[in-house]
């Protein structure tokens, strides 16, 4: 088994990134990444119309399609694929990609973190 570094442990939770330094740097995990978006919390703020708060979502879907277009070449280089079609309305996008290929969008700029993709189930009462 081939130990890879751990990733950027500023965008990683260090519980991912030890599960990711045992697996093989080609074997493949779902992630969601977070992708760094226009900073809209001054706009927010404040008691917005209908139309200012559209404008608000036009403006992170616009900035999360152009962080998406700059970690594309990471997507491909790592034989990754995007679970869906476009950045969901927070900036962020569910992809499959190698483990090499997480420590590489860890280093970009255009990445704000690399969340590992879990099941989330119910807490069962007694």
């Amino acid at each position: 088994m081939h130990r890879l570094d751990a990733p950027n442990p500023n965008k990683v939770s260090p519980e991912f990134a030890s599960r990711l330094t045992n697996l093989e740097p080609q074997q493949k995990v779902r992630v969601i990444v977070l992708l760094q978006v226009e900073d809209a919390q001054n706009l927010t703020n404040k008691r917005q119309s209908r139309n200012e708060r559209q404008a608000v979502i036009k403006a992170v879907q616009k900035s999360a399609e152009q962080a998406l277009g700059n970690i594309i070449g990471i997507i491909q280089n790592f034989d990754g694929r995007s679970l869906t079609e476009h950045p969901d309305l927070l900036g962020s996008i569910p992809l499959e990609i190698t483990v090499a290929g997480v420590n590489a969008l860890a280093e970009s700029e255009a990445v704000k973190a690399v969340i590992e993709d879990q099941s989330i189930y119910p807490i069962s009462r007694k």
